[in-house]
């Protein structure tokens, strides 16, 4: 049964998403950690605060490219699904399971359970009377917590999402609004420093332009719940270019607040970037409200992917990539499926190294989100199914070659990323094997 049939014989209770719910959940799954934190390690490699906004700026626009894209794809196949959909039904089903596989083990879990240990150690950082929480304990209660907002019933996790996403864009427009005034007010802001800009380096601009596009990964993810909107070919690419010019405004402008809000030394190579920008503009009060701000924003984007994720092992569990436990009942959330995320990201927040985890997500994702958009080429030269958009080829052509270019670069610079992919591919071609021949 193919997507279009699928969807033509979906209940009406099944479409449980509007427009404000995919711009939600673009921005939720976005504004996470790295707009928070990317800035620093970018200073350190690129040597220069112009370099840095630029890279922010560069990285907006190939997001851009990519949501236009996403968009076209949607409108071709409005099932749920993200990568695993396209990859499956466009290329070969190995190279959809691949890309659920990368999605199942580290691209979702890997990233909740990063974003959930950033928000206990901000939490804990911000209210010294958590200190003696356990760390670790605190990311698996926010993990369980945001497992039981999207289990119960898809509708009042949706909400419970979208209240929580408004409450911190208020919060990060009066952040912006009280920044823009102490810029214009205070004799020694913005800090500009004495030094040149330093000579640019196309190696160290494709190594920052990695890292700070997994910040603006989250574009996408109004796609892997296209098969719960209802007009999903309009309301889905609407959704994702609103809320990924949303989140190119957001990051673009916090990070020239946290850039020029303190002297290049004091931030070059700093994790906490914007902790360290904010105490240095409005002393301790200032960091702490800074922290609580990045602990919501963590939030957000832990929710999101726990309502995202879920979706695409569901699908992968309908065509029966997955045991059929894994699948969702029409008009009910995939629970067994969320639930095989919270656990698999528990297991990670306990036992792994997520530094190392990471080190290599953004290269991995970064080569899933370009074949999937390669996949509308596929399409129109086997199936002759041209996309109707007035921005096809052109925003297809510069995603693709940007992000590979840019990965590829990036690789170069640092091999031990594309190394390490290679493990997880091999192990994902034996694990479509071994379903094939009905081992689950």
């Amino acid at each position: 049964m193919n997507d279009s049939l699928s969807r033509a014989q979906t209940s009406s209770s099944q479409y449980s998403f509007g427009t404000w719910t995919l711009v939600a959940l673009v921005v939720g799954n976005a504004v996470g950690a790295g707009i928070y934190t990317t800035s620093g390690f970018a200073l350190a490699d690129l040597g220069s605060k112009e370099w840095v906004v630029l890279a922010w700026f560069v990285a907006g626009l190939i997001a851009l490219m990519g949501a236009l894209s996403y968009g076209m794809l949607v409108q071709g196949m409005s099932d749920s699904g993200g990568e695993y959909l396209y990859l499956s039904r466009s290329i070969h089903p190995l190279a959809g399971f691949i890309a659920g596989w990368v999605s199942l083990l580290a691209g979702f879990p890997g990233a909740i359970a990063f974003a959930a240990l950033a928000f206990a150690s901000y939490v804990i950082s911000a209210l010294p009377g958590l200190s003696a929480v356990a760390t670790n304990l605190l990311a698996v209660c926010v993990i369980v917590i945001a497992g039981l907002i999207h289990i119960v019933r898809t509708k009042s996790g949706a909400k419970a999402h979208e209240a929580i996403v408004a409450f911190m864009l208020i919060a990060l427009v009066f952040v912006m609004l009280f920044a823009a005034g102490q810029f214009y007010f205070s004799a020694e802001l913005p800090v500009t420093d004495d030094e040149p800009v330093a000579a640019f380096s196309i190696f160290a601009f494709a190594s920052s332009l990695v890292w700070i596009s997994l910040s603006y990964s989250g574009f996408n993810a109004a796609a892997y719940v296209a098969g719960e909107v209802h007009n999903a070919k309009q309301l889905v690419p609407k959704g994702m270019m609103i809320g990924t010019g949303l989140t190119m405004v957001l990051c673009v402008g916090l990070n020239v607040i946290m850039v020029y809000g303190a002297p290049i030394e004091l931030l070059r190579g700093q994790a906490d970037i914007a902790v360290v920008s904010a105490e240095a503009m409005t002393g301790k009060i200032g960091r702490r409200i800074i922290e609580l701000l990045i602990a919501i924003s963590l939030l957000t984007s832990i929710t999101a992917m726990v309502l995202a994720g879920p979706r695409v092992y569901a699908k992968m569990a309908s065509d029966g990539a997955l045991p059929k436990l894994f699948a969702a009942r029409s008009g009910h959330p995939p629970r067994m499926s969320i639930v095989l995320q919270v656990c698999t990201a528990i297991a990670l927040v306990l036992i792994a190294d997520l530094r190392s985890l990471l080190s290599y997500l953004g290269f991995t994702l970064s080569l899933c989100l370009a074949l999937a958009v390669t996949s509308l080429f596929v399409r129109h030269w086997r199936l002759g199914e041209k996309p109707k958009s007035r921005w096809y080829p052109i925003a297809p052509i510069l995603f693709v070659s940007c992000t590979v270019s840019f990965a590829a670069l990036s690789a170069i610079n640092e091999p031990k990323q594309f190394y390490a992919a290679i493990p997880t591919i091999v192990m994902g071609a034996l694990a479509y094997l071994m379903c094939k021949r009905g081992i689950k």
